[in-house]
């Protein structure tokens, strides 16, 4: 059960009920499953939460909660219990992963793995369009966000840009292996930055981080995009545990 929602590499803003691959197929006419729905449903709960990280429920909390019967709830709880997010405890409840250093730690060292050869993959190989509407939506965010400072609306867009670049980042190395894991780190991401508070500084740091890396690719120099992916990387685990 992949989850396709918009990746935030390190602005973490408050998100809107992007769709998930079950959503998406269902708007298409596609069959989808009540485990798929159980899946999404309680993954949006959690990141906007209205399930707090950390809570312990019962069984029949949650289908009171994610609105679907035991049968197909209990199939979307194994799969996430598998993928880390939460611990089924026999006949008692269970219990949601809440983030702390250690997860957080974990989580950037996985995306600077998966995502150091996809972006030398990305500097060689994306197009020169690619590159340049990735720059100029990267601009306009950055326009937008001096003039009228850090609005519900322009977190929106921020939220798109990251999820565009570092998707498209991952996509350049053509495995949907790699696509897969990539989706479940960016669901730790999500967990980690719950807590979160952004400012237009923070914001506008990590867009000129975005742009140093494209701004690297444009010139495709395959080692400076790896460098200032993990510059960008680094500084984005220290906002993320407050540090600066």
């Amino acid at each position: 059960m992949s989850r396709r929602r918009s990746d935030r590499s390190d602005p973490i803003l408050p998100q809107d009920a992007a769709a998930g691959d079950a959503a998406e197929r269902e708007a298409e006419g596609a069959p989808v499953s009540l485990s798929e729905v159980a899946y999404e449903r309680i993954l949006d709960r959690l990141f906007g939460r209205e399930l707090p990280a950390g809570a312990f429920l019962s069984q029949n909390d949650l289908v009171k909660l994610i609105g679907v019967p035991v049968a197909p709830l209990r199939d979307a709880l194994r799969v996430l219990q598998t993928e880390g997010l939460l611990t089924i405890h026999p006949r008692s409840g269970i219990r949601f992963l809440k983030a702390d250093f250690e997860l957080a730690r974990n989580t950037y060292q996985l995306r600077g793995i998966l995502e150091r050869p996809a972006v030398r993959a990305f500097a060689e190989f994306a197009s020169d369009e690619q590159l340049d509407a990735l720059i100029a939506r990267h601009e306009r965010g950055m326009a937008a966000l001096e003039k009228e400072g850090f609005t519900p609306e322009i977190a929106s867009e921020i939220v798109a840009i990251d999820a565009a670049l570092h998707f498209e980042i991952i996509g350049a190395l053509g495995n949907p292996l790699i696509v897969s894991t990539h989706r479940r780190v960016h669901n730790y991401l999500q967990l980690i930055r719950l807590d979160r508070t952004l400012t237009a500084p923070i914001v506008m740091r990590t867009l000129r981080e975005h742009m140093a890396l494209l701004e690297a690719c444009k010139a495709r120099d395959a080692d400076a995009a790896e460098a200032a992916l993990q510059t960008h990387f680094s500084n984005a685990l220290q906002r993320t545990l407050g540090i600066f």
